[in-house]
């Protein structure tokens, strides 16, 4: 099975029909990243077959649970969740945060080659980083415990925003122990096409 029909599948089984436009785009950043990858050491995963799973439909399985017209990426390495969210939502305005230059140079390179009108790129440290705005929703992959995450992410969530955190298994332990304000208002489960793993989608609001 090709790359693209690969994709095509597993859109379907997501339920998130995408136009060929945006198709086409995924698979020119799974392109990127391969590229880069051999010199800037962007992801631990190799191979484009699994790179399609493990990262693009892995980030694209949170789309239908998001909303708002501002997303800030925290921690994006290789641009995951933010690049695959900014192509299936070109009306979303999304900002990639992160603190290593190489990876940074990256997100930059891609935004450009793919024509991401929507993307800018943040080189700096969530802590540190003074947001000119905050944001509707503040997503991460594999950046922190949930706790750690609304300590140094909270304060660019807007009023009535979420803070979105992408988990494997279900987090029992980092859910208890949120610091007030912040509450877990939903765990999704998700399941990802191609991928054999347990994910989780935990969407947290300050009371």
């Amino acid at each position: 099975m090709s790359l693209a029909q690969a994709l095509g599948d597993g859109l379907h089984a997501l339920k998130l029909p995408l136009p060929d436009a945006a198709q086409a785009k995924l698979l020119e950043y799974l392109a990127l990243v391969d590229k880069w990858n051999r010199v800037y050491n962007l992801t631990a995963v190799r191979e484009r077959e699994r790179m399609l799973a493990h990262h693009v439909l892995d980030s694209l399985a949170v789309a239908p649970h998001l909303t708002g017209t501002t997303l800030l990426d925290v921690g994006s390495g290789a641009g995951l969740p933010g690049i695959p969210l900014a192509l299936a939502r070109p009306q979303c305005s999304v900002t990639l945060l992160e603190a290593n230059h190489k990876k940074a140079t990256f997100l930059k390179q891609a935004a450009i080659e793919l024509g991401l009108a929507n993307v800018d790129v943040v080189n700096e440290r969530v802590e540190s980083w003074e947001t000119p705005r905050r944001h509707d929703v503040v997503i991460s992959r594999a950046f922190s415990d949930l706790a750690e995450f609304v300590g140094l992410a909270g304060r660019h969530c807007a009023d009535g925003g979420v803070l979105a955190a992408m988990k494997g298994v279900h987090p029992y332990e980092e859910l208890a122990q949120l610091p007030p304000p912040y509450r877990a208002h939903a765990i999704v489960p998700l399941t990802v096409p191609g991928l054999n793993a347990e994910r989780h989608l935990v969407l947290v609001r300050r009371q």
